[in-house]
Order: structure tokens, then sequence, then C-alpha cells
């Protein structure tokens, strides 16, 4: 093996291990006949020495509640990490690393949360994964500062991350890094793979600022390791540098070179996304000693080796076992905590506790979530709140909660700022760690979200995304700030629940159901205008409607006609209904807060509240109106938007947009006709 390729500060048995990491990278990649080879090979070293040196984790369990947390940043160089998990003892077999990227297999082409034992969360667009680390690192600040009692430390753990260039350089990689700076969270230590290669050539092209610089300028302690990547015993030393400092994030630039060891592809973009060859890969081997024609080849002495890895897990296990132990015997309250967050249970009746409404007032959905949230949020400790920036707006503070700081992790609201998709991703890392998050921001602003709405979706991550001011009656704000897709847009998306309330009282329910189901993210669509509150006496009880997705609010026996409608909107449809019965039609009104509960339904439920054999049908809402003819039928009639919003009151937006009472009686009669 040449002298160039041999890692420095390593034993023989841990360059055979280094190699090991990257052959079966490498032959991963080309198995599949897609990937991302460059960087396994280029950090294999490095994290390496990270896992086997610094990172505290148990492969027999690996949701072990003190362990590290390992974040992937970089999701296109999975194989690195399954090389790891499967070196390191998790229920990762060889035959796994051999389907990368196939069918059914525990190895997709970008780490998937809950898919693959040792993946921490769902790591695919840039970024995401630093965000994600970030909420991981807020929820370890404020878990120990909440449990950890007299030495009995249960939440000490370390927030280890690898991002590439694309992390630094996508704006939630930004936003999160600010954030996580000012927060001061010295549990979070970021590797930087300093490689100087992005898709499209040399970052010279596109990326030329002073990233050390900038990440002082956010209050990071930075360090850059001095060489050119293969020495591991600088590396060690800033890992320690990092894991001493008290007071502010790291982040350690470490140059690596990307496909290191490729005669003819190193440090070029050609190694970043594609399979590098079989000739090319046999002469990789052949340059470093090995068999160019074995394949996924793991010396026995490897596997020796790495079995350490197991013993010092059952260890940490034992200690962190007896440690809960003493702690239960000493605090059980706390413990009974604990062991609900582990579960996802609550250990609480929301029911007794949701505040009471008085009918016929008018209370806008944003201020009925803000009133819920004061009377739960004193019951829910593992519940953590925030918005971004516009906490008066949302009304997502609830009375008595302290901000969190660095100065005061035990605070239960945190303040994004002006960050979207930070919030996003944060909140996604905080959601995986046992603390169930809310933040807010106006419906419109989901677009600056979105990409960490999606990966919640695909993780069934328990996110609450709260997203007031979710229509036309934004009012003078203009079109700019009235969603008139967004609903749509979001219901669009699998496993996402989405509710729009109909009043004060449908907006407790869903609440309440939310959090009593952590079964994915969920969609809080809020009015800023007031609502009447419902009579539940009169209509339908949301108490048990809003659970099912959809109910009946006036029901008719055998309507003429049946009025669909959502959030502000169903007034609109109480009042249709009356002005019909004037006039001698029965018009029976549904209220449908989430469609997406209402699908999980069974049929005769769901003919119940639509009847089939009524076909004139209406359906009313201040948004486009995909997906309600699925509701409504080819012949129905919607009412609502086609165009962007205006600026003017929010009244005069309805009725100049035609979304009326007397427009929905105009349909209803033109279809009762029929």
């Amino acid at each position: 093996m040449a002298e160039a390729l041999k890692t420095r500060g390593v034993s023989d048995i841990d360059e055979l291990c280094i190699q090991t990491i990257r052959f079966l990278s490498m032959d991963g990649v080309q198995a599949a006949k897609s990937g991302h080879p460059g960087m396994p090979m280029g950090m294999a070293a490095a994290a390496y020495t990270l896992w086997t040196r610094h990172f505290r984790f148990n492969p027999a369990n690996p949701k072990l509640i003190n362990r590290d947390r390992f974040v992937l940043s970089a999701g296109h160089g999975s194989m690195l990490l399954y090389s790891l998990l499967h070196l390191c003892g998790y229920d990762l077999p060889l035959d796994e690393l051999k389907n990368f990227r196939q069918w059914g297999s525990k190895t997709p082409g970008h780490p998937e949360y809950g898919h693959t034992p040792g993946v921490e969360v769902t790591t695919g667009p840039l970024g995401q994964g630093l965000g994600n680390a970030v909420g991981m690192a807020i929820a370890g600040k404020y878990l120990a500062s909440r449990y950890n009692k007299d030495g009995l430390d249960l939440f000490d753990y370390t927030v280890y991350v690898l991002s590439g260039d694309g992390c630094l350089q996508e704006g939630v990689g930004a936003e999160s890094s600010s954030l996580a700076g000012h927060l001061g969270l010295d549990n979070l230590i970021v590797l930087y793979d300093d490689n100087h290669i992005t898709i499209d050539g040399n970052t010279s092209l596109s990326f030329t600022e002073d990233r050390a610089k900038r990440y002082e300028a956010y209050g990071w302690y930075v360090q850059q390791v001095p060489g050119d990547g293969t020495d591991m015993n600088a590396l060690e030393k800033a890992i320690q540098n990092a894991q001493a400092e008290k007071d502010r994030p790291s982040i350690i630039a470490f140059r690596s070179h990307i496909g290191f060891g490729s005669p003819n592809f190193q440090d070029t973009h050609t190694a970043h996304g594609a399979p590098l060859g079989d000739e090319e890969i046999a002469l990789i081997k052949k340059n470093f000693g090995w068999d160019p024609n074995k394949k996924f080849h793991v010396p026995e002495a490897v596997y020796k080796h790495m079995a350490a890895m197991k013993d010092k897990g059952a260890a940490l296990q034992k200690a962190e076992d007896g440690k809960f132990a003493r702690y239960e015997k000493k605090y059980p309250d706390l413990a009974a905590e604990i062991r609900n967050m582990q579960a996802g249970k609550l250990g609480v009746d929301l029911a007794s506790l949701l505040p009471a409404f008085e009918v016929g007032t008018s209370v806008a959905t944003r201020k009925a979530s803000g009133s819920t949230l004061n009377a739960l949020m004193p019951h829910l400790p593992l519940v953590l709140g925030g918005s971004a920036d516009l906490t008066p707006s949302n009304n997502t503070q609830f009375k008595g909660a302290a901000d969190f700081q660095k100065a005061n992790p035990s605070g239960r609201y945190i303040r994004y700022g002006v960050r979207e998709h930070a919030m996003g991703a944060v909140m996604n890392g905080l959601a995986v760690s046992g603390i169930r998050p809310y933040g807010g921001t106006f419906m419109v602003f989901s677009d600056y979200m979105r990409g960490a709405i999606r990966v919640a979706a695909i993780s069934k991550y328990p996110t609450i995304f709260v997203c007031t001011h979710d229509s036309i009656g934004v009012g003078e704000d203009g079109p700019t700030h009235q969603p008139v897709e967004h609903i749509a847009s979001l219901r669009a998306i699998p496993n996402m629940i989405v509710f729009r309330p109909a009043d004060a009282i449908e907006t407790a329910y869903a609440w309440k159901w939310t959090l009593e189901n952590p079964v994915g993210p969920v969609v809080l669509a809020l009015t800023r205008q007031g609502l009447p509150v419902l009579d539940q006496s009169k209509y339908g009880k949301a108490c048990e409607g809003v659970a099912k997705g959809a109910y009946v609010l006036i029901k008719q026996d055998k309507p003429d006609v049946l009025l669909l409608a959502t959030g502000s909107e169903v007034k609109l449809a109480i009042e249709a209904a009356g002005k019909l019965a004037e006039e001698g039609i029965k018009a029976q009104v549904v209220s449908m807060p989430s469609w997406e509960l209402f699908e999980k339904q069974d049929k005769a439920y769901k003919d119940s509240v639509l009847p089939p054999s009524v076909k004139a049908r209406v359906a009313v809402e201040a948004g486009v109106e995909l997906g309600w003819h699925k509701y409504i039928g080819a012949n129905g009639i919607f009412i609502g938007m086609s165009t962007f919003g205006a600026s003017a009151p929010q009244g005069k937006c309805f009725e100049g947009f035609g979304i009326t009472s007397n427009a929905v009686v105009a349909a209803a009669k033109k279809l009762a006709a029929e």
C-alpha cells in the first residue's frame, strides 16, 4: 500500500477497519449501480475514529435513552453509516449492505428514521439533518434540566453531526446554526466534511466565503484540522477540545478527499454521485493490497476487533440501567414521566382539562388554540412550544411558559426568530427525542418549512405545525399573506393530518386528538378572524365528530342537498341552511375539520355523514377547490378561491370573491332543482 494512502495516528487493525468501511461503501454503490461513493471513502477514517473512540452507543439497544446521537446530515453518503452500523454490531446483516437501494432493504438511498436500526433521523434534503441535530441538542438540554438530580445524570448525551458543503449552503443549515449559536448548545458537535467538491465541481464555483469566520460569527467554537485529512491524532485532539467546550456548539472543519484512494477520481466531482466502475474499484483495491475479486469482504480480524463495540455497549447499558434504578427509587414521579415518554404516553386525562367556551361569542380559532394551550400545557411537561417570531399572532405561548434560553434550559417556549425552515427541522429533532414539539407561523409561510414538513410526514414524526391566518380572512395584508392553495397542498402530503376547525370547541378537540395520537405530523389551520362558538346542544357533537374527521352539524331525515365546509366557512353553511329551510329546501350541514381522519372511518359512518343517495352537494372553503370533488362529485358545486387574494378588510374579501351564504344558497337551489 502506498504511503500516501495510509491513515496517520491509527493502528494496523484500525487501518484495516477503515479500509473495510471504504470498500463496503464502494461495493454497495457499485452493486446498486447508483449512489454516492466519494464521501464515504473520504470520511471513513474520521467517522471510524469518532465512532470507536468517542461515540457512546449500544448496538443491542439503539434506543438507549442516554446514548449519544449521530446524524448523517450529508445523507447521500449513507453507505458510510450502513457500513459502520454493520461492523459495530447493529442488526444490519451484510446481506442488507449488498441490497443497498433495493426494494424492501434496510439500506435505502438516504437514511430513514424507523427503518434501519441506529438511524436517528431521516436525512435526505441537505441541511435537514443539521437542523434536526439542533433540536436533539435542545431536547438534551431541556431533559437534563428537568430530570438530572444529585449526580444522577440521566441525560448528558452529545449530538454528533457529519455535514458537508451542501448542508452549510442550504438556508435551513444556516438558520439552524444561527439559532444553535444563540442558544449556546455545547452538547452539539459538527464534523464538517470540507472536501471542496459539490456535484457541479469545485466549491470555488459558488461557495467561497470563509466558513470558519461565519460560524465564529454565529457564536460557535470553530476548529480547523490541519493537514490533508489523514491525521487522526489531529482530529482526535479537535474532538477532545470540542467535548471540553462548555459554552458553545462546536464545528470541526476536516479537510477530507472525496473518493480517497481513487487514482482517477479522487478530489473530483465524478466521485460524488455515481458508481466508480468495476475497473476503478479493482485498481483501488490493488493499491491498498486487497484482492480485487472479493466484493463485500470483511476480514475476520475486523469482525473480531469490532466486537469490542458490543462489549462497550453492554457495559454502557448496564451502567445506565443501574443509574435509572437508583433514580427511580429516589424520584418515582419523575421516573414515571420518563417511562411515559418512552412509551409515547401523556400520563394525563386531557378531556377533563379542556377549556369551556361560551356559545354565541366570537372567538378566533387561533385564540381558542391559545386558550387550550393555557389549560393543557401546565400538565404536559414534555410538550415544548414556540413560534417563528409570531408569538402574539399565533397565540402559541401559554401562560407561565418561560423562554428556553442558554441561561434557562428549563424553559418550555422556544423563540425561533424569523426562521421558519429551521423551526420545522428543529421541531423534527425534538420529536425524535421524546419531546412533543409545536411551533407556530402564518399558514402562508408553511412554504418556508415545506422541506421539514415533508420529511416529518415521510418519517411519521409527531411534530405539530400551528398555522394561523389560514385564508383570505387575513384581510389587509393581501395576496402575499393570504394562503389560498396551502390547505390543499398540505392535504396532498401522505401521512399528514390537517385540521381546519370551525370554532373554538372544534379547536380544543383537535388539540386533544393531536396530543393523544402521536402517529405522525399534524397541521392545525387556524383563523385570524373571530368565529361564532357553535351550540353543541343544537348542532352535532364536536367532541365525537372531530376525532372522526367529519360529522353532521344539522341533520335532515331526507336531505335535498348536502352543504360541506371547513373552518370559517362552516358558519356560512349554517346560515345558508337556515335560508334554504325558509324556502322548503332541507340542507344537511357537514363540518369536515380533517379529511384524513374522515378517510379512516368505515363506510357506514361515511355514508351516514354523506348519504350516497344525495347527489346535490355544495362545498365551501376559502381556498382552491383541489380535492373537493371527491366529496361533492363531478356535478357538485364548489364555492371558494380560483385566484390569489386581495388587500382589503376580510369581510370585503369574502364578499368580493363570492364566498358568502347567499352564494351557497344559490348553488344549493340550482342543484336541488335539477
